[in-house]
């Protein structure tokens, strides 16, 4: 097996209907993975990736779920199990900042969504996946946080990085508890352009952030994909607890 595929193992990715989450999903499907292709409300791009997958000879299993209530989030990962027989890859890819707002006029009840949405999700879904992930021989896990968590989500998302941040304290974490059987890694992507940026940055920030950027463009989510692909496989086989910026050189640690 080549150290970038993932021959035979069983992948989840959350979020899989759209942007990142999609192109992690063909691409875990490319390198050999059968994968369970989650959405929540992403029904027809879910729909069509599991098509893809499928027309392309791999093996994809359609699930829905909000990932926000606990017995969805548990029967989104025993689905899978039960149907492919194992987990091998978790990519916790779904997400949202929901509204973009200061944190000054940010409702409570906005608080508790974004933090939902962002993190409880994370937090439930790799809870009830660890005893599976524990069974393999190459389990590992990536998350996928923002750049917001170290630019300080300035323009109103502020609430979102804080979420986000929750993420990136809990990947290092569980890096130390499930330590040596499980790896745990995450992604920080700069400005990828995506149905997100399409939703919550007018064209005329995205030409700014461009700008920003070393490599004069925004990224796309093939790229990101692939870094997810990289830190899923055997070729990191010696990395947890690692953060992976995929910036383009926006931002520089």
């Amino acid at each position: 097996m080549k150290t970038n595929e993932l021959t035979g193992r069983v992948a989840l990715v959350t979020g899989a209907g759209v942007g990142i989450g999609r192109a992690t999903a063909l691409r875990f499907a490319q390198a050999g993975a059968i994968v369970g292709v989650h959405y929540h409300t992403s029904k027809a791009g879910a729909e069509e990736v599991v098509q893809t997958i499928r027309s392309e000879g791999g093996q994809a299993h359609l699930l829905q779920g909000d990932l926000t209530r606990e017995g969805d989030a548990n029967e989104v990962v025993d689905q899978l199990v039960e149907k492919a027989g194992r987990l091998d890859v978790l990519f916790n890819n779904a997400g949202s900042p929901v509204k973009y707002t200061t944190i000054e006029a940010c409702s409570l009840e906005l608080w508790h969504t974004v933090f939902n949405v962002n993190a409880t999700t994370t937090f439930l879904v790799t809870r009830r996946a660890i005893p599976h992930l524990r069974g393999s021989k190459h389990a590992c896990i990536v998350n996928n946080l923002t750049l917001s968590i170290q630019t300080g989500g300035a323009g109103g998302g502020g609430v979102y990085a804080a979420a986000k941040g929750a993420l990136q304290v809990m990947t290092r974490t569980l890096a130390k508890e499930l330590a040596p059987a499980v790896r745990v890694n995450a992604i920080m992507p700069g400005v990828i352009a995506t149905q997100h940026h399409e939703t919550f940055s007018t064209p005329a920030k995205m030409e700014e952030y461009r700008r920003q950027t070393l490599l004069g463009r925004n990224g796309v989510a093939e790229e990101v994909a692939q870094a997810v692909l990289f830190l899923a496989s055997d070729a990191a086989s010696f990395i947890t607890g690692a953060i992976l910026d995929i910036n383009g050189g926006r931002f520089m640690r």
